[in-house]
């Protein structure tokens, strides 16, 4: 009898770690090339700030001034709006309501294009909004200039940001790669030509961001329009895309808010810096450590997109245990590549400086804040991992508070008064950060943990009950055929 009960439990044990080595063949799948697509896209931005700031340190201060106040403004938003399809229309594709795709990705552009109006205007006047908030007038002046010749490039990241998520919850990674990178090895040559070879300095970084973003959603658009994988889940434009508005707001504004206020915080230590003594110094310093883990960043964010995606499409299609499962497997992705990713950054720490600055006093100091920031790095990839299922499971206003008591109630109040009250300047700006990541992971892993799948199941199932199916036992089936 024991023995039969010992076999049983070994084949279950054998059972079990298949289907976890199966999930995780499938979140490496989709996270490896969402890591490079993220990273690409990202890279823009780096090497906008690369270029402006071997001009000198003015431009460098003054550029990463207006690419963190834009990414606050415009970007972060934009992105934290579109993540709300990771949620609709991953558990919509789940549930094999392939029509639902198109017709969302179309209602998030729509929306999003609205948002990017009042945004654009606020980046026109950026300069002058700089010197009203206390920033030194030089600094302000040309961060005001670069933010305005970014304009354009905001309505097409407004295009750029659905359609990233329409083939993310698809699993179709490949044409995001080809396009992400294409678009990014074209910035590079044009930014460089711009920057170095014209008249416009700074301004021509900025100028060649914002056509390569274009450039990014023009082929995302075609290839959605032409190629024969989006058949499926491609819908024309009719009126049902503004009947979608209000469902799409209402994860969308909690989605904005659960990134934003993030992303917020790190921000804000850029501004806290240019209130320090020697502000050109401590401002240059703190936006290159803040980039390069903003640009590392990119891997976790990259498994946490695949564990929304795994996480939204099982939930939708009602397998629950399967998404229990799909979320271990990030995690897994997330903790190793915190551990690998921060270990490489310590043994470079000396190096990493002079991509950004030929400065020796930028450097040195970039040197003694790297341990910190390769411990930023850890809890970064872990609640990455754990915001994208998060963002599969629809938890975004829970994430929302999570974010506002970690950073917003610790954090920035740590950071203020370790960087001037303690006159710790920058080391102790970026201790206040650690500060807050600690207490998110710690709250997103609780809630994670104490999580009941069975019941997101269902949820999930409710939000889909207006397409007359009914999800039994993982598959769909017309409700009309159950009564």
């Amino acid at each position: 009898m024991e023995e039969g009960l010992l076999l049983v439990r070994e084949s279950h044990e054998k059972k079990r770690k298949i289907i976890i080595l199966e999930e995780m063949k499938r979140v490496s799948y989709i996270a490896g090339p969402m890591v490079a697509v993220l990273l690409s896209q990202y890279l823009h931005q780096v090497v906008t700030q690369m270029m402006a700031g071997h001009l000198g340190e003015l431009y460098l201060s003054s550029t990463a001034l207006a690419i963190s106040l834009s990414t606050v403004t415009g970007y972060s938003f934009l992105m934290g709006m579109a993540s709300a399809l990771e949620t609709i229309s991953g558990q919509a594709y789940g549930a094999q309501q392939y029509k639902k795709l198109g017709t969302q990705t179309y209602t998030a552009i729509f929306s999003l294009a609205l948002v990017c109006i009042p945004i654009s205007i606020l980046w026109i006047n950026m300069g002058q909004v700089l010197v009203f908030i206390g920033q030194d007038p030089s600094i302000a002046h040309e961060a005001g200039r670069f933010s305005t010749c970014l304009v354009p490039g905001l309505f097409a990241y407004a295009i750029l940001q659905p359609l990233n998520r329409y083939f993310q919850v698809q699993s179709l990674v490949m044409p995001m790669v080809l396009s992400s990178c294409t678009s990014l090895c074209i910035h590079i040559l044009l930014c460089w030509l711009l920057v170095y070879k014209s008249s416009l300095k700074n301004l021509g970084a900025a100028i060649s961001m914002s056509i390569c973003i274009w450039l990014n959603a023009i082929f995302l658009a075609l290839f959605m329009k032409f190629s024969p994988s989006c058949e499926a889940t491609r819908s024309p434009l009719s009126m049902e895309i503004f009947h979608g508005i209000a469902e799409f707001f209402r994860f969308a504004i909690p989605s904005a808010t659960m990134t934003c206020l993030g992303w917020w915080s790190l921000e804000l230590q850029i501004l806290l810096s240019g209130l320090l003594p020697n502000p050109e110094l401590e401002t240059s310093v703190l936006s290159v450590c803040l980039t390069t883990t903003s640009t590392l960043f990119s891997m976790p964010y990259g498994i946490g997109a695949a564990a929304s995606t795994r996480v939204s499409n099982e939930l939708g299609a009602g397998n629950s245990q399967r998404a229990r499962t799909a979320a271990g497997a990030a995690m897994i992705f997330a903790a190793a590549n915190g551990l690998i990713v921060s270990s490489v950054l310590f043994g470079t720490r000396r190096v990493f400086g002079y991509c950004f600055s030929s400065e020796k006093e930028v450097i040195d100091y970039v040197t003694t804040l790297a341990p910190l920031v390769c411990v930023n790095v850890i809890l970064d990839s872990l609640q990455g991992g754990l915001s994208g299922i998060a963002r599969g499971c629809g938890w975004q206003h829970i994430g929302a508070g999570v974010n506002l008591a970690a950073f917003y109630l610790i954090g920035i109040p740590i950071s203020a008064i370790l960087g001037f009250w303690l006159q710790m300047r920058g080391r102790g700006l970026w201790i206040g950060i650690i500060c807050g990541a600690i207490v998110q992971f710690a709250l997103l892993a609780i809630i994670t943990g104490c999580t009941n799948w069975e019941k997101q199941a269902n949820k999930a199932r409710e939000r889909l009950s207006e397409s007359n199916f009914k999800v039994v036992d993982g598959a769909n089936v017309d409700e009309r055929l159950l009564n």
